[in-house]
């Protein structure tokens, strides 16, 4: 296959060009930074990989480049928690997922021989928060910002279906892999000062960097695959839960909570994406026939940790 993919320098992005890679894929980089792919990405070890320089706010002729792809996966989105919500940040954030999404789905649809699927992320956000609730792929979405960033992005890509390409969109969980949330956690875990982010009772729902790659080939193979889909592990669990096994695998406690106040300090609004959860259960991905590698969180913290 041909495979064209936004956000493939980020975290899960370049896990997935290693997958395709190995799969014997044809990749399409869609990259803003085509020098910093470049160096992640080099000619002699990916050479079925080809990078293309685009602005995701604009028409171009890096959409002509869709034109011949078989599957087309959009992972770009400008990061949620990296930094405070001032109106700027926030407008970023919607718009490198719902512009970005527009003007793909428009190439989608000027190509000539126009790719089968689109698979566009989105996340589990778009249910809202909730310590008592528990989510399904048939939910209500909420009603703050992130779910309607959420929603917004989703909407976007729907139009594809209007020119024959199957849609799957991926509610995406927190994801851990090496890079990722784990790795922001360790230096306090190793100092023997981590512990829980906030009350701990918040719902963390989360899947293995590994298994979510999985699902993306999954999705972009199955024609079956239509709709949306929760990436998330089966079994989620609570903050302090995962704080828990966290400190078991790391063989250090878990003991000394981070004070919500301490969160928002730092990221202000964006602190609601680690001190609020919401509880996500992947029943259509399971339905689907996907099978996970890592349904339980202290086998892929072991995994994770000892890679």
């Amino acid at each position: 296959m041909k495979i064209a993919i936004t956000g493939a320098t980020g975290f899960v992005g370049t896990k997935l060009v290693e997958r395709l890679h190995s799969e014997g894929d044809q990749i399409l980089v869609l990259t803003r930074n085509p020098e910093t792919a470049k160096r992640i990405f080099p000619n002699s070890a990916y050479p079925n990989l080809e990078i293309v320089a685009y602005q995701p706010k604009q028409s171009g002729t890096w959409q002509k480049s869709i034109d011949g792809c078989d599957g087309v996966v959009n992972l770009a989105g400008a990061g949620i928690a990296d930094e405070r919500w001032s109106y700027s940040r926030k407008q970023e954030i919607i718009d490198s997922r719902k512009v970005t999404t527009e003007k793909l789905v428009e190439a989608i649809a000027q190509a000539n021989s126009k790719p089968s699927v689109l698979v566009s992320g989105s996340a589990v956000g778009y249910y809202g928060t909730s310590e008592t609730a528990t989510f399904d792929e048939t939910s209500n979405s909420g009603n703050d910002f992130l779910a309607q960033v959420c929603q917004a992005w989703e909407t976007a890509a729907q139009p594809v279906k209007d020119v024959g390409v199957r849609l799957v969109i991926l509610r995406i969980g927190i994801v851990l892999g090496m890079g990722g949330t784990i790795s922001k956690m360790l230096t306090p875990f190793r100092l023997f000062t981590g512990g829980p982010i906030g009350s701990g009772k918040q719902w963390f729902s989360w899947i293995h960097i590994n298994d979510l790659v999985s699902l993306i080939w999954h999705s972009l193979r199955y024609p079956e695959m239509s709709g949306k889909f929760n990436a998330t592990a089966p079994n989620p669990v609570k903050m302090a839960e995962f704080c828990q096994e966290l400190g078991a695998v790391l063989n250090r406690p878990s003991w000394l909570p981070v004070p919500d106040f301490a969160i928002e300090l730092l990221l202000g609004d964006g602190a609601v994406v680690v001190l609020e959860g919401q509880k996500v259960l992947p029943k259509q991905t399971q339905a689907s026939g996907f099978e996970y590698q890592y349904p339980t969180v202290k086998p892929a913290l072991k995994n994770i940790l000892a890679s």
